[in-house]
């Protein structure tokens, strides 16, 4: 424990705290720019289980923000690459990897298994299946996504029956076409949200309260953060099926 000394010395945390946070199982869907830095503050607190899902393969292009990864990553699969490296930060903790795209069927299965979902994904077919399976086993998803100079983050559930879901917030009809390579990203934005989204999960794991049915928005421009209010629609797909 040893380890983890500054955690147990946190009266919301201490060694009940702490071996919660290693009994718990955490999946990680797309290890990118936040999958990278949230899977690497998670795996350095002692979280018991990790299990990454990404089926990319590491580009140059990713080496400015994907922590995990050095330039002679470049053509592996994120997924074994980044839990090589985190096995090397601490052995102690065990990590799996999903390293192929999966169907609803196989998202399902894997959120079934977790305590806690984070979606770091770029997309948002990706992120409506992490949702829907989230809402259907009634999981904690915390979800953050960057691009420019912009971040942001929510947490979702594990009660669905009054609190909104991520497609409260994105309808079917809001994706867009932006993302990063068309568009950029500051490098260390990505970080900033992946890192609030291993504190959220954190605070799960150890009974901490989070706010429910709030976006909360990051702005490295002026460096402010602010919070949107969320509201659960009735109409919502997701929370219909759940």
């Amino acid at each position: 424990m040893s380890r983890h000394a500054r955690h147990v010395a946190l009266a919301q945390v201490g060694n009940a705290g702490q071996q919660r946070i290693g009994d718990a199982r955490i999946l990680i869907v797309g290890v990118g720019g936040i999958g990278c830095a949230a899977a690497s503050y998670l795996a350095s607190s002692g979280v018991g289980q990790l299990d990454l899902n990404d089926f990319d393969t590491v580009d140059e292009t990713n080496l400015g923000r994907q922590i995990l990864f050095g330039p002679g990553d470049v053509g592996k699969g994120k997924a074994n690459t980044a839990a090589a490296r985190l096995a090397t930060r601490n052995p102690d903790i065990r990590i799996s990897v999903l390293d192929e795209r999966l169907d609803a069927s196989a998202m399902s299965a894997a959120v079934a298994d977790a305590d806690i979902v984070l979606d770091g994904s770029d997309n948002f077919a990706t992120r409506y299946l992490v949702n829907d399976a989230c809402v259907g086993a009634k999981r904690c998803l915390v979800s953050g996504s960057a691009i420019r100079l912009e971040g942001q983050l929510a947490v979702f559930g594990p009660d669905y029956t009054t609190s909104p879901c991520y497609r409260c917030l994105y309808e079917d009809a809001d994706e867009s076409l932006e993302n990063c390579a068309g568009n950029g990203v500051l490098s260390p934005v990505p970080g900033v949200i992946g890192t609030l989204m291993a504190v959220e999960a954190l605070k799960q794991i150890v009974g901490l309260d989070s706010p429910r049915g709030k976006l909360q928005l990051y702005d490295a421009g002026d460096g402010s953060f602010r919070s949107v209010s969320i509201a659960k629609r009735v109409e919502c797909l997701s929370c219909q099926r759940g």
